[in-house]
């Protein structure tokens, strides 16, 4: 019988969390959550809980995925939201601690959960990532130049580990959020069409439809531009 587990880091931002809302529905065996706090234990003996320090530093992701443990029956699953935002100057405005921030946050901390995540695959019987990327790496809009380069260079990580990653039995997707309803993005677009925006629930759900089709899945940037009610 195949041993099922989920890992979820990020796993209590907005959008972590109301995606784990949904995922830890699914029959997982157990799911494991990282992040640097929890503001509440969860009951379900399934899950376990690790705060974690900065990802960008190669130790700590190998300390965090050292609590995985895996086997040949193994179904290793992970969905990374790990990532963060910057915008509304130009190019030319861009600060150089800017520019390494981004880097360091969507891309650095991405390549070695990656990294050490398939040391685990490998070990197992077979796996998949869903990392977070955003629409604008795939439709570039004024003053989000280094967030969108950084999500840019995600997304070549996605389709080169998706490739690399086939004979390991290994699937790699990434989804691309353009607005996420969420609190904070209420907040800053106030008059906006709330209904329009992809809820971090529906994006668990997605997840999760990729983890099931995982064996033939794998190397796609998935658009989440608008959805509609009808």
């Amino acid at each position: 019988m195949t041993d099922r587990k989920l890992i979820i880091f990020g796993a209590s931002g907005a959008l972590g969390k109301g995606a784990a809302k949904t995922l830890i529905q699914k029959p997982f065996n157990e799911i494991i959550l990282f992040d640097r706090k929890f503001d509440e234990p969860f009951s379900d003996e399934r899950i376990r809980t690790y705060q974690i320090k900065d990802i960008s530093v190669e130790n700590n992701v190998l300390a965090a995925l050292h609590e995985v443990k895996t086997s040949d029956k193994t179904q290793l699953h992970l969905f990374s939201t790990i990532g963060g935002y910057y915008g509304g100057t130009s190019i030319w405005e861009t600060e150089e601690q800017d520019f390494d921030r981004m880097i360091d946050m969507n891309l650095k901390s991405n390549f070695l959960i990656a990294k050490h995540f398939v040391s685990l695959v490998k070990r197992s019987y077979s796996g998949s990532i869903c990392f977070t990327s955003a629409f604008t790496s795939l439709q570039p809009e004024k003053f989000k130049f280094i967030y969108g380069a950084s999500k840019s260079a995600l997304n070549y990580l996605v389709k080169s580990l998706a490739e690399e990653g086939k004979d390991l039995n290994l699937s790699v997707n990434a989804i691309a959020p353009f607005i996420i309803d969420t609190p904070a993005n209420r907040e800053w677009l106030k008059n906006s069409d709330f209904s329009s925006w992809m809820k971090p629930e529906e994006i668990g759900e997605l997840v999760y439809s990729l983890i099931e089709n995982h064996n033939f899945v794998s190397g796609n940037i998935l658009r989440l531009k608008h959805r509609f009610n009808k």
